[in-house]
């Protein structure tokens, strides 16, 4: 019994030592942490004002701008979509001016496929690469239209690597079957029939009942006649 109350008192006493080393530090840094906790709350007044008073203006103000452009763009007048009117601005003007903002950022997605309309492929690439929204649905279409684009300039490897990063984006019944018979055709081309197999496998399999699954058989039945 002696020998576990002495181990009790070497804790203790341990504790002890621990928090007098500690208030010591404190004591004799007082001056060192008195700047660093101001300049942490300086940093946390800072973001909140420059969300507050900068960002959430801008998103404002380029949501306003925007809107015409996106008009042009369901009308499929890319090129007022992507240059303006001379009275509204265009996606390209949105991104210049309103970049740090959603709709901004947004504005490269809808600059990227206006490009791919046009059939400018490498201009396209670029722009849907620098959307960033991590948007359950947009952020597929942006990776799968990247893949139209390398499709269109006939690099197969990178066309067929988009497409199942959109597949694998968002799992859903909506765009991930639509990517995965993109990336299947895209295998057959490549004489990758056993990929190309397993990829419209997972659209039976997983998505039965989605539009891509009505002649899925068909497509599995030539790709591994192919592969054999």
């Amino acid at each position: 019994m002696a020998k576990k109350v002495d181990k009790t008192e070497d804790k203790i006493v341990a504790v002890e030592e621990a928090l007098s080393k500690t208030e010591q530090f404190i004591e004799n840094n007082q001056k060192l942490l008195s700047i660093i906790i101001g300049v942490i709350i300086i940093l946390i007044l800072g973001y909140f004002g420059y969300q507050k008073l900068y960002i959430t203006p801008l998103e404002k103000e380029a949501k306003a701008q925007m809107y015409m452009a996106e008009i042009y763009f369901s009308k499929d007048s890319v090129d007022l979509a992507l240059y303006g009117d001379g009275n509204y601005l265009g996606f390209l003007d949105i991104i210049d001016e309103f970049g740090a903002s959603k709709p901004g950022k947004l504005a490269n997605y809808y600059a990227g496929i206006c490009f791919l309309k046009k059939g400018e492929f490498e201009n396209a690439i670029d722009y849907l690469k620098k959307f960033t929204l991590k948007d359950r649905m947009i952020a597929p279409m942006a990776a799968g239209a990247i893949g139209d684009a390398y499709l269109e300039l006939k690099d197969y490897k990178k066309a067929v690597s988009y497409y199942m990063e959109a597949a694998e984006k968002d799992d859903n019944s909506f765009t991930t079957p639509v990517f995965l018979l993109k990336a299947g055709k895209v295998y057959e081309i490549e004489k990758e029939y056993k990929k190309a197999v397993s990829a419209y496998e997972r659209i039976l399999n997983d998505y039965g009942m989605s539009m891509e699954a009505r002649n899925i058989e068909k497509d599995i039945a030539r790709a591994r006649e192919m592969a054999n």
